[in-house]
């Protein structure tokens, strides 16, 4: 190779490098800190909390436990499919940041698990999950079970719901009808299955992108 033909390789190797680190500089989510992260609702807990043994049922049928919240991290919204608004919001928004991590790469997208855990298990069967979740995300798993099971894990990580009657326009409850008041949190649970924080309602995906990352690269 001439000397010349070897200076041009060398300059087009370099101009490679600089517009990849570009590329990469430009769509990466930068890792920021708790302070940072705290700004953009994202709350971390000073000491992550163990977490109850548990006996809850994925949309597919399978039974779910602790076991299954241990090698990743876990971001779950406690919800219903009949939500009229926060639901469909705060699901929205993380199905759009589990195919982000999807397309950055299948490493994050093994490390990342989205879950809706309903809080409604008399309306929301599997089926109704199984449809409701997957309009958001393919990759998103619909929980329930028991109301005992499903009160005591959500208490752990400061989820509270409640039955409500829904009134017809004379102040009447109307019969057979009823919503559900709940947290409108999304928890953070570590690869130790152990609570780590929650990001505060409303959400946003690149939030949680950011989580992630950070999170995932700091643990």
């Amino acid at each position: 190779m001439t000397p010349l033909r070897s200076t041009v390789g060398l300059c087009l190797g370099f101009i490679a490098v600089v517009v990849g680190l570009f590329v990469y500089s430009v769509v990466r989510t930068p890792v920021m800190s708790e302070s940072e992260l705290r700004e953009k609702g994202v709350f971390i807990l000073p000491r992550p909390r163990e977490l109850s043994q548990f006996q809850l049922y994925s949309h597919t049928g399978s039974v779910f436990t602790l076991d299954d919240l241990e090698g990743r991290w876990t971001f779950a919204f406690f919800g219903f499919t009949n939500c009229p608004d926060v639901c469909p919001t705060s699901m929205s928004v993380l199905g759009q940041a589990s195919r982000q991590i999807a397309d950055r790469s299948t490493t994050d997208a093994a490390l990342f698990q989205g879950l809706m855990v309903s809080v409604d298990p008399e309306r929301d069967d599997a089926e109704a999950l199984g449809r409701y979740v997957s309009s958001f995300s393919e990759d998103l798993t619909g929980l329930s079970g028991e109301l005992g099971a499903l009160a005591a894990f959500a208490r752990e990580m400061n989820v509270h719901f409640a039955k409500v009657p829904v009134f017809d326009d004379a102040g009447t409850p109307v019969a057979d009808r009823f919503s559900v008041d709940h947290s409108a949190n999304i928890v953070i649970i570590n690869p130790q299955a152990r609570y780590h924080g929650f990001i505060k309602y409303p959400q946003q995906a690149g939030t949680i992108v950011a989580a992630f990352e950070s999170l995932a690269a700091n643990f």
